[in-house]
């Protein structure tokens, strides 16, 4: 059936993977929107802000002045950060000698390329629990961060080899990898069922 209400997620557009969570958006009935200056966050439903390279993408959104708006709207929407996305969304980033300034949202500490650098990239199945039950989920692990703390309100919904790498605070859902360089949308749909009422 189709959807007779798409929702407007926006993709985080500065660099990194967003064609490809634009892809999956399309896919199951959403309505992508690429956002590149402040006026694009206007009349999102939620955000996505996608992996890639965070000093990189720290310098980018400090050079379109999109540091306070894409604050503002991550405090009350809806959002998801995946792979540097939760680096941006942590509270503290250890070693962190290329100086990026996270948006301190999400009461977690992350190290950088926790899992190694890009030639160490792997794929894995991962405990996930939505409530529901635990399931396997398909991950791609690409110069992922590694959980190092977590704050109390923090709720862990994915664990791989007992490390957090999915994990829920409030309106703010983190992965540490990747699930939408393929074709798995079961992360997503989570996403935006539970955390935009479908």
């Amino acid at each position: 059936m189709a959807n007779t209400n798409p929702k407007s997620v926006g993709v985080l557009a500065l660099q990194g993977d967003y064609e490809a969570h634009a892809k999956q958006l399309a896919a199951v009935g959403a309505n992508p929107v690429e956002v590149r200056l402040p006026k694009d966050l206007a009349g999102l439903d939620a955000l996505i802000l996608p992996g890639g390279e965070s000093t990189t993408m720290n310098k980018l959104i400090d050079r379109f002045g999109l540091r306070k708006p894409l604050i503002d709207f991550c405090k009350s929407k809806p959002v998801w950060g995946t792979c540097a996305g939760m680096i941006m969304l942590s509270k503290k980033i250890e070693d962190n000698q290329s100086n990026v300034t996270p948006f301190g949202l999400l009461d977690i500490d992350v190290l950088r390329n926790g899992y190694g650098r890009q030639v160490f990239s792997f794929e894995d199945k991962i405990d996930v629990s939505f409530g529901n039950g635990t399931s396997k989920l398909a991950a791609t692990f690409i110069r992922a961060p590694k959980v190092t703390r977590i704050g109390k309100d923090v709720k862990v919904l994915g664990k791989f080899n007992d490390d957090p790498v999915l994990i829920r605070q409030n309106n703010i859902l983190a992965s540490a990898f990747h699930t939408e360089l393929g074709d798995d949308t079961t992360l997503l749909s989570y996403f935006l069922k539970s955390f935009l009422n479908g």
